[in-house]
């Protein structure tokens, strides 16, 4: 994996592939290259490290012709290399592939191929399959599509696959199971990408291909096949966003750019779930989720994520347990899968992906389905697996979200798990009417609090600054605050490489304490008013030891000021609402520790934004 993309069409290929790949950086990627098809011969240029290298090579050696594949390599088998890199070729360099995704019995097929006297050149799992077209090809006398068919059978795992052939340079043959692979039509010709910002600069009307679907582009249209070859329909989707949503808009990231954006992402995820009722009180309108007897008749709701989205469902477990008195779980997706869960028919299970296409959270959402459970998916991209696998679908408008790091997906989750606690509390009878109008003006209170945490991004800016060259950093809080001081630690690992770990405060002295020195910056999130005397001796365990300390607290709350090298002070807001507000300073705080570093934020070491395999 990582990054695909392909045109046909009327213009030269190559600048409009690199162009294409810089809009899928932000997936991670530590190679580069593309294929080209000209006088019914295929050109490959490729190289490890960033694509402004092949760009330059493009400049200086240019590739001709109208047709050609793109692909940003994240190495999964095979060291980072300009041999490993894609695109591969057969031994006779007539057919062309990249792929994002594993082949799981690459072993066994390259073992039959070397049988058969193929020699490889790289240590790819990719390379077994344009090895098995090419036998199909060469060896059964029909054409491409049928050899890719025939191919298709034999494989393993997750794909997403896109072939060019100096035998049909009037098309490219894509391919897609369990990664995500996009297909549309533009004024200049045919595109097929594995994320939408690589086509919003030529058509904002795709189709999102099915698991098991093959689509062959032309340069005016585009044929779509199930998995034996048959003629298939699909209307196409159109996309909202521009393509100025997707570029950086003055500021130095994405990253920074889209912690900025969060009062809008929560804005948008909220407005369209609140109204006025007769009576002129604000209430929320989930009528997408349709709260029926399942919901307040269910005896367990479960969550179920990967990374950050998990966290997410964390605060889930919190809200759900606290507003509507129901028994929660939350589970990461790779864990729930293999771990014989215990379903019931009466069980509804949250499953929460920024992408839409995260292969552990896809396979357990199946599961679910296979053993009955209604399944709630959270996504922030219509037209995703997710999105059409799941009974029910709530979008979270965050928008496009580039860098690798997730901040506005994050909170937009939130926000909708926050409408669907309340409701659900509503519904079952947990709040009463008095209770459920302070909470929901509270939660639509908190786009125009996050602009004023967004107003004292210097204040951040400066504490990284003093901070940042701290060996350990650890997070920890009670309550609400502990969800979020898991997100706070993974977003500083991230990007600023920093080791960082989080826990429950009063695991404080149940092993962590003793890693605790003068080069660790312990982060405390004090924002649940019954427990801060509990904070406090939590505190004074860590600046006894040598620790500098910062809390994340409330405005006018003087609790701390005695015991904390730093404070930073959010406005109010219900305790049980704080993750909304409390992340956003640690997201800047991560964002500027990683700059001071002198990463890059947008695109972390090792990280892929969509995690398409196991």
């Amino acid at each position: 994996m990582c990054g695909i993309t392909g045109y046909i069409g009327y213009d030269e290929a190559a600048p409009l592939l690199i162009r294409a790949l810089k809009k899928l950086e932000y997936r991670g990627y530590d190679s580069a290259g593309v294929a080209v098809i000209d006088n019914e011969r295929i050109f490959v240029r490729k190289m490890k490290g960033q694509i402004k290298l092949l760009d330059e090579s493009l400049l200086s050696f240019p590739l001709g012709g109208k047709a050609g594949i793109g692909h940003t390599r994240w190495a999964t088998h095979g060291e980072p290399s300009d041999i490993n890199s894609h695109p591969h070729t057969d031994s006779e360099g007539r057919i062309a592939i990249v792929h994002n995704g594993i082949v799981e019995n690459y072993i066994k097929l390259k073992q039959w191929l070397q049988g058969r006297g193929v020699v490889f050149r790289s240590d790819t799992d990719t390379e077994v399959i344009v090895h098995i077209i090419n036998y199909f090809y060469r060896g059964n006398g029909g054409g491409l599509l049928d050899a890719l068919i025939e191919t298709l059978k034999l494989l393993n795992g997750s794909y997403a696959l896109a072939i060019v052939s100096a035998d049909y340079p009037d098309r490219i043959i894509a391919a897609r199971k369990g990664s995500p692979l996009i297909a549309g039509v533009g004024k200049t010709g045919s595109f097929i990408a594995s994320d939408i910002p690589a086509l919003l600069e030529h058509t904002r009307d795709v189709i999102f291909l099915e698991d098991g679907e093959i689509a062959v582009l032309y340069r005016d249209h585009i044929e779509l096949r199930g998995s034996e070859g048959e003629a298939l329909k699909r209307e196409t989707t159109h996309i909202e966003w521009d393509i100025e949503s997707a570029e950086k808009g003055g500021y130095p990231h994405f990253m920074l750019k889209e912690i900025f954006e969060q009062p809008k992402a929560m804005s948008d995820a909220l407005g369209p779930r609140l109204k006025k009722d007769s009576a002129s009180n604000t209430i929320i309108d989930f009528d997408e989720v349709k709260l029926d007897e399942r919901w307040t008749q269910a005896r367990r709701i479960l969550f179920v994520a990967c990374g950050t989205a998990y966290h997410a469902g964390i605060i889930g477990k919190y809200a759900l347990e606290h507003f509507a008195r129901i028994p929660v779980e939350v589970d990461i997706a790779s864990e729930y899968r293999y771990r014989r869960p215990v379903f019931d028919k009466n069980d509804i299970v949250i499953v929460i992906s920024q992408s839409g296409e995260t292969a552990d959270t896809l396979a357990a959402m199946r599961l679910a389905k296979q053993n009955g459970s209604r399944v709630f998916a959270i996504t922030n991209v219509p037209g995703s697996t997710l999105s059409r696998e799941a009974d029910t679908v709530v979008y979270t408008y965050a928008g496009p979200e580039i860098a690798v790091a997730s901040t506005k997906a994050f909170t937009t989750q939130v926000v909708c798990i926050y409408l669907l606690a309340l409701e659900l509390g509503r519904l079952r009878g947990q709040i009463s009417a008095q209770d459920y109008q302070r909470y929901v003006a509270a939660l639509s209170a908190i786009p125009k609090q996050a602009r004023q945490i967004l107003d004292k991004k210097e204040s951040i800016q400066r504490l990284a600054s003093r901070q940042f060259n701290k060996t350990k950093m650890f997070f920890m809080g009670r309550q609400f605050d502990y969800p979020v001081s898991m997100e706070s630690a993974l977003k500083l690992k991230e990007i600023s490489y920093t080791h960082s770990e989080a826990f429950a405060a009063g695991e404080l002295k149940h092993g962590p304490i003793a890693l605790v020195d003068s080069d660790t910056l312990v982060v405390t999130f004090a924002t649940q008013k019954a427990l801060f005397e509990k904070m406090i001796s939590n505190i004074r365990e860590v600046t006894s030891r040598g620790a500098a300390s910062l809390v994340i607290t409330w405005e006018g709350v003087d609790f701390f000021d005695t015991v904390s090298d730093e404070i930073f002070t959010l406005p109010e807001t219900e305790d049980s609402f704080s993750p909304l507000l409390a992340v956003i300073p640690a997201q800047l705080f991560a964002y500027y520790c990683a700059v001071q570093h002198g990463n890059t934020p947008d695109k972390p070491r090792n990280l892929a934004k969509s995690v398409t395999v196991e």
